[in-house]
């Protein structure tokens, strides 16, 4: 379920592996494809790769920054746009959009636009409703030139000069809205960042929020140190298809004539200061702060790729109109469905809210339907709506039991010893654990610390709904957990356990440091909220809730209660 666990040994050599793997894959070429450039557009009918009702031309420009960087666009009008005519633009910026394919050479006959959002065209009937779909290169992946940058200056530099791009084209109305999932959320996320006058809505879809954050938990690596960097060197170095136009050809060269481009994005995440450049650079919650762009996203609270992290923070400093589906689900798009037809996120109509959503603010066509500001999922499979989140009724700072525990990480001679477990008294009331629970405590001694929170039954049935790792020093240590939204029923027990890594987490590569760590004047913060003054809206349970607590219930012993979680209502 969780990522897997690798040694930095292993891990790396297979890192190095995939940069190469690729390398003199080859496509054969149908003879007669059609391949678009700049003035010369080809349809669907002409080539099948280019959806149905769009023509499809290919362009380059360089970034903003000053650099010879140099950009590739494909572009995508409504077929027949009358000579003169123009339309909004939704642009999507990233590293999927390679012709060979996303992540991978997906076996394509002939070149063509990336196929990554075709869900997205035909579920919006996007060039019928009078829009452009633009899909752009960032610098070191698919037609574009230049190092990739992992999301930080230089590519930031990209969107940049994607969205002035987009708006000036004499088929554009200098309109532009974003969209992504994953990847080109975190670009989405970019573009707000960016306070352009042209970007008018941003869509992001389970995007990473800070991306030291989502590597680094509180100077403790994951195993994405070294599997993500390793990844988008592979894309970078993906051959493209022989039928693609020399320029793109040249341009998708680049990492292979510049293998330093991909050594430096190796190194980059090894990084350990998350006050260096490079990661500040990419904290994209700070570089929020007072920007307006309008923005619907969505957040799987159970995320084991892109974390709730810093989402709180980055909402909090956004100051435009905000929209949002949060809820129990993992990596999911709005629109995903399972192998028997579910919703994974449950809820209906995805793409009518999006489009709504982008003709509010790239028409300014009134929406039709009142769709609730945030829709919401808590852990028992039931939405609601809301006008902000997080819906905090009262917040309390709860003190804790210190103690000690080994940082053995399962190894060692203490690899037994147990952490430290607090109880609290049963709940008088059902009650939401909702926003960004944190924890502060004094330490003496060097380590690894690992929280979990559960919500335990009477019976000691338990789910771990929370959990976070930070390395310890002596002094005073603080941070945050995930963000999440979690109700408890009346009776249950909030447990919190303090100790060592486990070896099987799946997510970390820590190192123990086999000393005693000692804790006192610990501190945790919950906010909590009142689920009887919920709006229901509409919505079903999401598929993966029922995933995640069979791989996250456990039966713990109830020990003696050491803290009492204060009723919501006063």
């Amino acid at each position: 379920m969780k990522r897997s666990r690798a040694t930095g040994l292993v891990a790396t050599a297979l890192v190095l592996a995939l940069t190469g793997a690729v390398a003199g894959s080859a496509v054969a070429a149908e003879p007669d494809s059609v391949v678009a450039t700049a003035t010369v557009p080809v349809t669907h009918e002409q080539n099948e790769r280019v959806p149905e009702g769009a023509s499809w031309t290919q362009h380059y420009f360089p970034s903003s920054d000053g650099s010879d960087v140099e950009l590739h666009a494909d572009v995508l009008l409504p077929k027949g746009l009358a000579k003169g005519a123009k339309v909004p633009v939704i642009l999507s910026a990233g590293a999927y959009f390679g012709h060979s394919g996303q992540t991978a050479p997906e076996g394509w006959k002939q070149t063509g636009p990336s196929n990554r959002f075709q869900d997205f065209i035909e579920g919006t009937d996007l060039f019928k409703k009078g829009y452009a779909f633009v899909m752009v290169d960032t610098r070191g992946f698919g037609g574009s030139t230049g190092c990739l940058d992992g999301a930080g200056p230089g590519e930031q530099a990209d969107v940049k000069a994607a969205i002035d791009w987009a708006a000036r084209q004499p088929w554009s109305t200098g309109s532009v809205g974003m969209y992504g999932k994953s990847y080109d959320a975190i670009t989405g996320l970019i573009g707000n960042n960016l306070d352009q006058d042209a970007l008018k809505a941003v869509v992001a879809q389970e995007p990473i929020w800070d991306l030291y954050r989502n590597i680094r938990s509180n100077g403790v690596p994951r195993t994405t140190a070294v599997t993500v960097p390793g990844a988008y060197n592979t894309i970078a170095s993906l051959p493209q298809l022989p039928d693609d136009d020399a320029r793109y050809q040249a341009n998708a060269k680049y990492e292979e004539k510049h293998p330093d481009c991909l050594v430096a994005n190796l190194f980059d995440y090894q990084i350990a200061d998350p006050e260096s450049k490079y990661w500040r650079d990419r904290d994209y919650a700070r570089q929020a702060k007072g920007s307006d762009t309008p923005l619907f996203v969505t957040q799987g609270f159970l995320e084991w790729n892109t974390e709730p992290e810093a989402m709180q923070e980055y909402l909090a400093n956004h100051k435009g109109p905000q929209r949002a589906w949060l809820g129990q689900w993992d990596h999911k798009r709005g629109n995903d469905v399972t192998a028997d037809g579910r919703l994974e996120m449950g809820r209906k109509g995805w793409f009518q809210e999006t489009m709504s959503f982008y003709d509010q603010y790239l028409k300014g066509i009134k929406p039709t339907v009142d769709y609730p500001k945030i829709a919401i999922q808590d852990s028992t499979g039931t939405w609601r709506a809301q006008n902000d989140w997080p819906v905090v009724e009262r917040s309390a700072a709860i003190k804790l039991r210190g103690g000690s525990y080994v940082d053995h990480g399962g190894e060692g001679k203490h690899a037994k010893t147990p952490g430290i477990f607090n109880w609290s008294q049963p709940l008088k009331q059902k009650t939401r654990v909702t926003a960004t629970p944190r924890i502060s405590l004094n330490a003496k001694g060097n380590g690894n610390l690992m929280i979990k929170l559960y919500d335990v039954a009477p019976d000691g049935k338990a789910v771990m709904f929370d959990e976070q790792v930070s390395l310890v020093k002596p002094g005073r240590v603080a941070f945050d957990l995930k963000s999440t939204d979690w109700t408890l029923a009346a009776g249950h027990r909030i447990a919190v356990e303090l100790g060592t890594i486990p070896p099987r987490s799946g997510d970390w590569i820590d190192t123990p440091s086999q000393e005693t760590i000692r804790i006192k004047d610990v501190r945790l913060d919950l906010d909590l909220d009142d689920p009887a003054d919920d709006v229901a809206t509409e919505g079903a349970r999401a598929p993966y809730l029922d995933t995640y607590l069979s791989g996250y219930t456990s039966k713990l012993p109830i020990g003696r209660p050491t803290f009492t979680v204060p009723p919501v209502r006063r």
